[in-house]
């Protein structure tokens, strides 16, 4: 009887361990962390007789964000003054932009560079 509760208590103490390890994997994902945080996410989508590009920007972090500069290339750029925790803009290079990169820089050191990526095609949608 003494094995079977030893053994119980084991996979209970298991249970628990995976528990902490993978929740603090996802609270880490879900709650902000630092003070000053940037999510960029710059998207080209290819139609048969254009492209259409948008950058995803959002604060993940616990302060706002100010004095934001979003460089989309080709001499293109934007600026914008603030940006709250947690919020979220989509915003459209000029259609004559070649579209390769953006680069966002804001106070606090804030600086993200990332080329344009393409999110894969499905049947049925749009342009594929």
């Amino acid at each position: 009887m003494k094995n079977y509760t030893i053994l119980i208590i084991l996979i209970g103490a298991g249970i628990v361990g995976m528990v902490v390890v993978f929740g603090s994997d996802v609270v880490k994902m879900s709650v902000p962390t630092q003070d000053y945080e940037l999510f960029v996410d710059p998207i080209i989508d290819k139609q048969n007789l254009f492209d259409i590009g948008r950058v995803t920007i959002q604060n993940t972090g616990l302060k706002p964000l100010t004095n934001i500069h979003v460089n989309f290339g080709d001499g293109d750029t934007l600026d914008l003054q603030i940006l709250e925790p947690g919020d979220k803009i989509l915003l459209s290079p000029p259609s004559e932009n070649s579209m390769e990169f953006v680069i966002i820089s804001a106070d606090n050191d804030i600086f993200v560079s990332k080329a344009y990526r393409t999110p894969p095609k499905m049947v049925g949608m749009m342009g594929s």
